[in-house]
């Protein structure tokens, strides 16, 4: 029987010292599917490098990877053992900064580090120790897992997936957002899941305001929301932020534009709706 469902992308982002476990989390997703996908009208496709990307040219691979693939994802598991990776420019290493730029656009992350013993003769010190910086470095910034094997690995991820399905507020977008029609959103939830930090941010502050306006003053460096210009530093990477925010809204439709210069914006009905589940 046939059923309508709204699909959730998990990204698989580690290096390549845990092939079993990366087989291990597809594994776990498709088991998830054939037991609730039905009911919740949920289905988790798994995502990765190796079965997303296709060759591109003009720019670096990881950031081709994160065009191609991470940017499209809802949810990242992320397993690590010996190994931190391939370093990219900015980041340790390409899982890393898959990990960084998803936790940074506001997406729900599952980080998972094997605790297996390795002979001390396969492990490479110097990718070893930038791997503890990293976890030291994520012991203040949330809650992660460890695991002694595959087979707990597995075990936990079993568990923590369902905690997560049923407790963060995306999974349950379906239930509580719906389209200009009184139908249910399924394509419209995923608007709120993708935004960036400074596209809620701008959306949050443009919903207190009456008039739901939005000015953008390109030449003064300014965005402008229910009376707060929200560019505060003004250095053009962070400029640049905040104008694919502002471009993310019109995109996804919880904007229109008002003005015949891209000057002045007004929130939809649909931005209202993202909005107030923003502000709960």
């Amino acid at each position: 029987m046939s059923y309508n469902a709204t699909v959730f992308t998990v990204m698989i982002a580690s290096p390549r010292d845990v092939s079993p476990e990366r087989a291990i989390v597809r594994e776990v997703l498709a088991e998830w599917n054939v037991i609730h996908s039905s009911s919740r009208k949920i289905v988790l496709l798994p995502a990765g490098w190796e079965s997303h990307s296709s060759p591109e040219m003009g720019d670096s691979g990881q950031s081709i990877i994160d065009k191609q693939v991470l940017d499209k994802c809802n949810l990242l598991v992320g397993v690590f053992w010996t190994r931190i990776g391939t370093p990219t420019t900015d980041f340790a290493s390409g899982t890393v900064q898959e990990i960084e730029r998803h936790i940074a656009a506001g997406k729900p992350t599952m980080l998972y580090f094997s605790s297996q013993p390795a002979r001390l003769d396969s492990v490479d010190k110097a990718q070893y120790n930038e791997l503890l910086k990293f976890k030291e470095s994520c012991q203040s910034r949330g809650l992660y897992e460890n695991y002694d094997n595959p087979g707990e690995f597995k075990e936990k991820l079993n568990r923590q997936l369902q905690i997560k399905l049923n407790d963060h507020p995306m999974f349950h977008l379906t239930e509580r957002l719906t389209d200009a029609d009184g139908q249910s959103g399924a394509s419209s939830s995923l608007k709120l899941v993708e935004l960036s930090e400074e596209a809620r941010q701008i959306l949050k502050e443009a919903s207190l305001n009456e008039q739901g306006i939005i000015h953008h003053m390109v030449d003064l460096k300014q965005i402008i929301a229910n009376g707060k210009n929200l560019i505060e530093d003004q250095s053009r990477r962070s400029i640049a932020k905040w104008e694919a925010g502002l471009k993310q809204l019109q995109e996804k439709e919880l904007i229109i534009a008002r003005g015949y210069k891209g000057e002045v914006y007004a929130i939809t009905k649909l931005g209202y709706q993202v909005a107030d589940l923003l502000s709960r």
